[in-house]
């Protein structure tokens, strides 16, 4: 099972995009667990616990750190397209999410 969490600042929309990930993932028949979280729980993650960090947008200036905090954990770490969250675009958004598993 894949674990994917996504992070946010308030998580209003986060909570649509979680449920059209779920509904994107459900469809494709993928075997993944969707969470949200505030981007302060950054620092508190560990590999087991979620396998993919997504950052909304609105915190995309949180990457670099991210990556610094959660790639050396093993946590691939990306920052969701703004078009893509946006339009609560799940299919896209759980591509992005399978291809950074893919290119280990």
């Amino acid at each position: 099972m894949l674990k994917i969490k996504l992070f946010c600042a308030a998580g209003i929309s986060t909570a649509m995009v979680v449920r059209s990930l779920r509904e994107a993932a459900e469809k494709r028949g993928a075997d993944v667990q969707i969470e949200s979280g505030p981007v302060s729980a950054l620092d508190h993650e560990d590999k087991g616990d979620i396998d993919v960090a997504l950052l909304g947008p609105q915190i995309a200036y949180e990457l670099d750190h991210a990556r610094e905090v959660l790639e050396p954990k093993g946590i691939k770490v990306a920052a969701i397209p703004m078009t893509d969250y946006g339009l609560v675009r799940g299919d896209a958004i759980l591509e992005l999410a399978l291809g950074l598993t893919q290119s280990a």
